[in-house]
């Protein structure tokens, strides 16, 4: 606690709360694959207007991530106002930016060929990205919470790394439907080239949670005693 004085110099401006901001965006990422896998499972084609648009509203939201992450860095405080390190803080940046790299990629995947998803695993493959979008979704309170302690206006460090715990504990919980999901994939009757690309698809799913725990390793760093 003799640390808070400190630590607490966080303002409007700060850097950190400049992550919340860079974070809404990779949220928004999220809901819009989640979207674009409900359109390819029900049209198969990567023609539609619809499908093309979700993949189109996603490459600006990529792209806006961007500039922001890019306004964060340009704008750090300079000496004692800073509240963490700043290699960690500059690592967390990438790792948090990495979320929705990963995301575009997946739809890079998906659009590239048109292809039917055999209705035996349709649900299991929804499941899938829900589990993945449960993760994304996790990063908020972590994130919030941990901003509100290094500020001084939490001092309760255990319900933040509550929120680290759930996050890494959902994790794990993509990577099993992942090692379920991939061999079902493979064994389909599916054409080689349709597994290739929805297995890469998966994996860059699992790309994006595994980006967020990484994420939240980080924030448990920068409350460390």
């Amino acid at each position: 606690m003799a640390r808070l004085p400190f630590f607490g110099i966080l303002t409007r401006r700060s850097p950190m709360n400049g992550l919340l901001e860079h974070y809404e965006l990779i949220a928004k990422g999220m809901v819009l694959i989640e979207r674009s896998m409900e359109c390819f499972v029900k049209t198969g084609s990567v023609n539609s207007t619809e499908f093309s648009e979700l993949v189109q509203e996603l490459a600006h939201v990529e792209d806006h991530a961007d500039k922001v992450k890019r306004n964060i860095r340009n704008h750090m405080p300079r000496g004692l106002a800073m509240p963490v390190d700043r290699v960690l803080f500059f690592t967390y940046t990438r790792q948090q930016d990495d979320i929705l790299d990963a995301g575009q990629d997946s739809l890079y995947w998906l659009s590239m060929r048109s292809l039917t998803i055999p209705e035996e695993f349709q649900l299991k493959l929804m499941e899938y990205i829900g589990k993945v979008a449960d993760t994304i979704k996790m990063l908020k309170p972590a994130l919030e919470g941990t901003i509100n302690l290094l500020s001084g206006e939490l001092i309760d460090r255990e319900a933040t790394k509550d929120h680290y715990r759930a996050l890494r504990s959902n994790h794990k919980e993509v990577n099993k439907m992942q090692n379920e999901l991939v061999p079902i994939i493979f064994n389909s009757g599916m054409d080689f080239k349709e597994i290739y690309q929805l297995i890469h698809f998966v994996e860059q799913l699992q790309r994006m949670s595994h980006s967020a725990e990484g994420c939240s390793d980080m924030l448990r760093a920068m409350i460390a005693k």
